[in-house]
This record gives C-alpha cells, structure tokens and sequence, in this order.
C-alpha cells in the first residue's frame, strides 16, 4: 500500500488555517482520497488533555521550555496514534501546525535552540517532518483585524502573546521557509479564501491522481 501524504500549515495567529484545511479536505475528499484533519496542540486523546493545559490560563503561565517540553509530549502521542497509523493505511493527514510552530514559537518567540527542539522532536516523534508545508503569510493590519475578531469570541493564550513576540514569530517562519525550500511553500493568505485554496491545491497538484 502507498504511504499517504502528511500536509501542514503554518504561520502566526489570525492567518486562516484552520478555513484552508477544512477547504483541502473537502477538495481531497472530492478526489476520492481519504483524508484526515488533525491540530496541534491535540489531534488524540492524550493530547487534547495537554492542549487544555497548553491554552489555557495567563500568557506567563509556563516558560518557554515547559511548553515546548509540553508540546513534544502532545505531539509524540499524536503522531503515534493518528498520524503514523493514517499514513500507513494509505490516507493524507493535514494539520493545522506540527513541530515548526514548536519551532518558532518556543524558538522564535521563546529562545529555546532549533536543535534542542528538533531533539524532543526526534526522541518523542522519530524525527517525523512533513512532505509538505503551507506558511500562510498576513500583513500585520490584517493579521491584527482577524485577532480582534477571534478574541471577541474568546482567545487563548497564544494568540495573546504580546507584538514584539509576535514579530518574532513572523520572522522565525519566514527563516525557515528560506531555509527548507523543498519542503515549505509561502502562501499570500491576504487574498480570498478561494484563491489561498486554489494556490495550495496547485502545489499538491504533483501527488494527486
């Protein structure tokens, strides 16, 4: 059997991804292609239980390296128990984030070394990284307009993360898209939810039937 397809995307806060997996998933679906969608933090019960640790809470409620100890643990079990199994049978998973937000927002965002990250992340996932990834790229005005509206309705710790953090975020991604050029693709998610959708299809277009 053909291994599937894993697909993330990534980017800061506000950047619509949780629309665009939604869009992809349907437009997989439509081609006959089993999909899975999933989320980091969470995806499988012992994760979604760290999520709730994760999210919750004041914005200084764990430091930089207890959250990426905290991360790594969710995502080992994740990947253990939904995204391995769903690659093996076949199915394409797509997650909204995997282990470059860890990446940027624990290293970027927190300090904490690339390797040191990337050696929880080979210790607790086997070093599992994405055949492909999506950086959804906002302007900062746009970016701040879909927060307000998100925040309105109930934010969570990550996305009330002061600007200075966030733009090193922004440039944390933006590093590694640069450097990992096979793997990542920028994506202008200013632009409709149709048209992001229809880029992102056009550089899958290689895997599909």
């Amino acid at each position: 059997m053909t291994r599937g397809r894993f697909i993330t995307l990534e980017g800061g806060e506000g950047v619509g991804k949780s629309t665009q997996i939604r869009a992809i998933a349907a437009a997989l679906a439509a081609q006959g292609i089993e999909t899975v969608v999933t989320r980091e933090p969470g995806g499988s019960t012992g994760a979604e239980a760290i999520r709730t640790l994760l999210m919750e809470g004041q914005d200084d409620r764990w430091d930089a390296r207890s959250e990426a100890l905290l991360f790594a643990a969710a995502r080992a079990d994740h990947v253990a128990r939904v995204i391995r199994p769903a690659l093996e049978r076949g199915a394409w998973v797509l997650c909204d984030r995997f282990v470059d937000s860890s990446r940027a927002y624990q290293g970027g965002g927190g300090g904490i070394t690339d390797a040191d990250i990337m050696a929880l992340h080979g210790f607790g996932s086997q070093g599992l990284l994405p055949d492909r990834t999506f950086l959804l790229i906002v302007s900062a005005d746009e970016a701040a307009r879909r927060l307000a509206v998100r925040d309105a309705a109930g934010g969570d710790r990550m996305g009330s993360k002061p600007p200075d953090y966030q733009a090193r975020l922004a440039a944390r991604f933006a590093e590694m898209a640069a450097a990992e050029s096979a793997r990542w693709r920028r994506v202008d998610a200013d632009a409709s939810a149709t048209a992001v959708t229809a880029a992102i299809m056009a550089e899958l277009a290689e895997w599909l039937p």
